[in-house]
């Protein structure tokens, strides 16, 4: 049988973000239907996919999911494992802001079979906590991770976001500073991106504020790319850096485009060629389910040419291109296929290829979404 993922989308939020582009909501009142709705969505593709394969892994997103009572979380983990095979180093992610978690609460996520914890840190500095709305504050921040480990997570990551407005090369270093020094395990470090719809992207629009430069988001992700693995974190995708032997296997799935199932309001799925979304309310949701028990708002099947460029795109961004897998998947052989693109890149020191992989290297990371556009059909 061959592994999937489970995504539930908890969408509760204490405030939105102004760089955010997730679905949240900020009342919580339907907190009982929904966790209903989720019981009854699950059932139904359980029908579908319950002797598909095994659940290699559990991510509760959001929104908040630690805003929710562990018993919450509990009933849908209980349902999952009563009706889907699993492992049993199984890996249940839940993700949580600093100030929504304390010891008792991160141990009863532990009683119930949470063992990864993603804490939404940001930043050590409270003046760009402050430019982006976080309802935290540095001291909180390192407070919860202290608290965290204290409680018993061994596998804790921290997301961190560089290029915020007004932002420094050396703000954003003496956040990685502070950041190997936690007992951590995994570090997601990602560039702020401005979302249409978002507060910050119309701040941009008008000229209100000005995001860092292209040089200057260049100069603090190579320094990221530097500067973690010099202190253990192995840089295993374009993004996420961990110790030996924690990487997300959640993340990594989505990478190797393994089957995935998305629960919640606007959740994404994907099984083989197939990919659907669900509908983006709260209350929409809750009525689709209790009316057809799914809440599908679109379906796609996708055809070998865009599975072919899912490949290419997911493959650089993460560990590389299995070439002899693509061959016999496509009947393309791509350094043939793109020869003079590849001696290019190979002299130029932008990719590596060693047994049958192709990788991007640190210079490459930096022109991955340009060497893909090259690549796709």
């Amino acid at each position: 049988m061959k592994p999937f993922s489970v995504y539930v989308h908890i969408p509760f939020c204490n405030i939105k973000c102004n760089y955010c582009d997730f679905y949240v909501v900020i009342k919580h009142e339907k907190k009982g239907a929904l966790l209903y709705s989720l019981l009854r969505e699950i059932d139904y593709f359980a029908e579908i996919y319950h002797d598909k394969g095994y659940l290699q892994t559990i991510y509760f997103g959001g929104g908040t999911p630690s805003l929710v009572e562990p018993n919450f979380l509990y009933q849908i983990i209980q349902k999952l494992t009563k009706i889907f095979k699993y492992p049993e180093d199984i890996e249940v992610t839940i993700e949580s802001n600093p100030n929504t978690i304390d010891e008792q609460k991160l141990k009863e996520f532990l009683s119930i079979g949470i063992n990864r914890l993603s804490i939404g840190v940001q930043s050590f500095n409270d003046e760009d906590l402050k430019y982006i709305t976080r309802d935290h504050d540095s001291k909180t921040a390192l407070k919860s991770i202290e608290t965290a480990a204290k409680a018993g997570f061994e596998n804790i990551n921290i997301d961190l976001m560089f290029s915020i407005p007004g932002q420094t090369l050396d703000d954003w270093k003496e956040n990685l500073r502070i950041a190997v020094q936690q007992p951590i395990k995994h570090i997601s470090a990602y560039s702020l991106t401005l979302e249409p719809g978002t507060s910050l992207y119309y701040q941009s629009k008008k000229g209100i504020i000005y995001l860092p430069s292209i040089e200057q988001d260049a100069d603090m992700y190579e320094f990221t790319m530097d500067f973690l693995p010099e202190h253990g974190f192995i840089q295993y995708e374009v993004s996420n850096f961990c110790k030996q032997g924690y990487e997300s296997i959640h993340n990594l799935n989505y990478w190797y485009r393994i089957n995935y199932l998305g629960f919640g309001p606007s959740s994404h799925s994907l099984w083989d060629n197939r990919r659907w979304h669900n509908y983006r309310n709260i209350s929409r949701y809750i009525e689709k389910v209790n009316e057809q028990k799914h809440a599908i708002k679109d379906e796609e099947f996708l055809n070998p040419t865009e599975i072919y460029n899912e490949r290419i795109y997911l493959g650089l961004r993460s560990r590389g291109i299995n070439l002899k897998q693509l061959e016999e998947e496509f009947n393309i052989n791509l350094l043939k296929h793109e020869e003079r693109f590849f001696k290019e890149l190979i002299e130029n020191g932008f990719v590596i290829v060693e047994n049958d992989m192709l990788r991007l290297t640190k210079k490459g990371y930096l022109l991955v979404d340009e060497i893909c556009e090259q690549l796709m059909l």
